[in-house]
């Protein structure tokens, strides 16, 4: 496994690749990158990290628009610590609602 260096205070950094269909149901035409900025992974550690850009995966059109019914599978990239498992995949949908959860791994 390849590890990034970040920075010393990071330590080692490796890569984890989540792919999903973003699929716009109703309404007003959404552009992609307001779809996908609130998804994040958690570690088996509880951390919690945002996505980042890596040469492996496909940047997102952010500025792509998709209306009713229309989707688009896109690639997102994140780093986490060497050494610590990705535990679940998490979409937060605003202040006071919990995460919508999916789980990684066995």
């Amino acid at each position: 496994m390849e590890c990034l260096l970040k920075d010393d205070k990071d330590g080692p950094q490796i890569p984890v690749f989540v792919w999903s269909t973003l699929t716009h149901k109703s309404g007003t035409p959404m552009e992609l990158g307001d779809m996908d900025n609130d998804i994040m992974i958690r570690t088996e550690s509880g951390l919690r990290t945002r996505s980042a850009k890596w040469a492996d995966c496909p940047p997102v059109q952010s500025t792509k628009t998709l209306g009713p019914g229309q989707s688009e599978k896109v690639c997102t990239a994140f780093l986490i610590p060497a050494g610590q498992k990705p535990a679940a995949v998490e979409l937060f949908r605003g202040y006071n609602a919990e995460p919508a959860q999916w789980p990684l791994g066995g």
